[in-house]
């Protein structure tokens, strides 16, 4: 997904520019079988990021993701719950009944929320409130960009509510020259030492944007991965190279997955498609078809 910067553009525009695309224009015209047997056998849980349908409340994506039979979500703490309630954002601010609602509608679909994009700092009351918030809602591992000094306090709270943190990464850009998760290495200091519930979520894409090759980096990260984006990207070292279906980019994405069965990955692998287009639901499906075809291959009879 987008810089912090970026995110608050997203939210002044996001309402008018979801006027102009609508639930039924992005019905898929063709929906691969709901068939996880391959993924099960390898271990991975397939997931949708959703900032992939950032156009829409979590409410109306869920109904789309759900159509695609993906049964595992990711959301963002800076999306809208519901089109209803602009106000209400997908994050530890929800009313304690809210989140029993937001609960109950994934529940009802047969769906969890198994990770959560949050905004962590170093401030004790807040981070814990997103633990908290975590928890009640069924997450097994926060993805984030923490600041360094907040790493001590964070671990705390993992081993605490036995919540992983999955360190993220976004591209490297000549705007933000202090920005440091781009480079693995920096990522992997950042988890020296501490325990296994502190790792990295690899953003392949980024990585790619970033002018860097995704399989050297899964390499470089063995042990310390917690979970995936899958992205796939159209071109090298650009920050803001389009997203392209799984497979057709630059990542090698074959390659990808069959790195982390090397490596013994087992976790969640989460769907993060940031072009936005009205044939968006069918591309997102060609992306789930591409893993559970790739998956297939890899996992044997």
């Amino acid at each position: 997904m987008d810089s912090k910067i970026d995110r608050r553009r997203f939210l002044k525009t996001s309402g008018t520019a979801a006027a102009g695309l609508s639930l039924s224009a992005l019905s898929p015209s063709t929906i691969p079988a709901a068939d996880s047997s391959a993924l099960d056998k390898l271990g991975w849980q397939f997931a949708c990021q959703l900032y992939t349908f950032r156009r829409f409340s979590f409410y109306e994506a869920i109904e789309m993701i759900g159509k695609l039979g993906v049964k595992c979500v990711e959301p963002c703490f800076f999306l809208r719950l519901d089109k209803k309630r602009p106000q209400l954002k997908t994050n530890a601010d929800l009313s304690p009944e809210v989140r029993r609602e937001m609960k109950q509608r994934l529940d009802d679909r047969g769906m969890k929320m198994i990770s959560f994009y949050a905004g962590l700092g170093a401030e004790e009351a807040a981070a814990r409130k997103t633990f908290e918030f975590a928890q009640q809602m069924g997450v097994r591992t926060i993805v984030a960009e923490p600041p360094a000094g907040a790493f001590d306090l964070l671990e705390k709270l993992c081993d605490e509510y036995e919540i992983n943190l999955a360190v993220h990464n976004h591209p490297k850009r000549a705007d933000k020259p202090d920005y440091r998760n781009w480079n693995p290495e920096n990522v992997l200091a950042l988890c020296k030492d501490r325990g296994k519930r502190v790792g990295a979520c690899c953003d392949t894409g980024h990585w790619i944007r970033s002018g860097l090759k995704p399989v050297d980096c899964l390499k470089l990260m063995e042990g310390r991965i917690v979970s995936i984006h899958l992205k796939d990207v159209a071109e090298w070292n650009k920050p803001a190279a389009r997203d392209v279906p799984l497979g057709k980019g630059l990542a090698d994405y074959a390659a990808v997955l069959a790195e982390l069965k090397r490596q013994g990955f087992k976790g969640v692998m989460s769907l993060e498609y940031e072009h936005d287009s009205p044939q968006l639901m069918d591309e997102v499906a060609e992306c789930l078809a591409f893993v559970q075809k790739t998956a297939g291959s890899l996992a044997g009879p």
